[in-house]
């Protein structure tokens, strides 16, 4: 079964203001025939998160009533669990450790880089899994004493 071009499509969500970084973002999509969604915050989010299926999350540290954290919370609870690619002003490593080691997938400094973001989010996609019906989801089972 050919699988490049299932894998070559993103689908993405954007939560956040990216008031600088959005042209660039909306550009790179449009030229790689990619779908990108937008949000400014976590109620339109969740709406979209729920009607279409999403692969990779964009969000930044700076996303009002919902940080990077709660994003991954909220991602984690659904049926397919996209990537969450952090995206910081200040990215500097203890951001992006701290970020890896909760779970998020990368985390993209701002202003954004043109390579570096088709880079990341190509990647990302190819890390997206669909469960298998009846799987267990990681995180689902509390964790033993």
């Amino acid at each position: 079964m050919n699988h490049t071009a299932h894998e070559s499509s993103v689908s993405a969500l954007l939560v956040g203001a990216y008031e600088k970084d959005r042209p660039l973002l909306r550009e790179i999509f449009r030229n790689l025939r990619w779908r990108l969604f937008e949000a400014r915050d976590r109620r339109r989010a969740l709406h979209c998160l729920g009607r279409n299926a999403i692969h990779v999350v964009i969000a930044g540290t700076d996303v009002p009533d919902w940080n990077w954290k709660r994003v991954l919370h909220d991602l984690r609870g659904l049926e397919q669990t996209p990537q969450l690619i952090v995206t910081s002003r200040n990215a500097d490593d203890y951001l992006w450790a701290e970020a890896l080691n909760v779970g998020a997938y990368d985390v993209l400094a701002q202003p954004l880089d043109r390579s570096e973001v088709e880079r990341v989010i190509q990647s990302a996609r190819r890390h997206f899994e669909v469960k298998p019906e009846g799987a267990v989801k990681q995180g689902s089972v509390a964790p033993a004493a």
